[in-house]
């Protein structure tokens, strides 16, 4: 039996919802949905996401390997 990601890696096709750059971070809402940030706006919200998220998929850590 094939097994899929839970949590797919983030592409370049994922935008920020904010302003539209490369997404490093996925919010799993608890309403249900997700939101999708650059570093930028995951870092300028952190506080309110950690309140509203399920959980958070966080890439940023890979723009400190490119």
């Amino acid at each position: 039996m094939t097994e899929l990601a839970t949590d797919p890696t983030l592409t370049a096709i994922d935008r920020c919802d904010r302003c539209g750059a490369q997404a490093y971070l996925r919010v799993f809402l608890r309403s249900g949905g997700e939101l999708l940030f650059c570093a930028h706006h995951a870092a300028a919200h952190r506080e309110k996401l950690n309140e509203v998220a399920s959980r958070i998929q966080d890439e940023t850590a890979r723009l400190s390997q490119q």
